[in-house]
């Protein structure tokens, strides 16, 4: 399966929200938090808004990075998605792929406990 995007960028502010996530939850890798935050906000039954993407932080993965092992399904659940939002062509499934991970982040930053996989996975299923 295509991936959604090849590579992934960062603004500056989605890098320092992931600074502190990671100083809080002492997980050491961008990509696991990344992936976090994009299930995150895929939970969610609104599209994210439309936003100005900015990438104008040096933090950058490619998709076989960001996904790790899950890279089908990660796709497939965001192909998914696009299908429910009606989300066809390539430039629009890659300005939503960037604007599900930006939500993401700021949601998984803005969560008031120190999220775990525990927690991570108790949010998803219970949306």
């Amino acid at each position: 399966m295509k991936p959604p995007i090849e590579h992934i960028r960062l603004s500056r502010h989605a890098k320092d929200q992931l600074v502190r996530m990671k100083r809080d939850t002492g997980i050491l890798n961008w990509n696991i938090l990344c992936r976090w935050a994009f299930l995150l906000s895929l939970t969610d039954n609104k599209r994210p808004r439309d936003v100005d993407i900015r990438t104008d932080s040096n933090l950058e993965m490619s998709w076989k990075v960001f996904s790790g092992d899950y890279q089908a399904l990660l796709a497939s659940l965001f192909y998914l998605r696009c299908q429910r939002d009606g989300i066809t062509s390539e430039q629009e499934q890659t300005l939503e792929f960037r604007k599900h991970l930006g939500r993401g982040i700021g949601r998984l930053c803005a969560l008031k406990i120190r999220p775990d996989i525990v927690h991570i996975t108790e949010l998803a299923v219970n949306q």
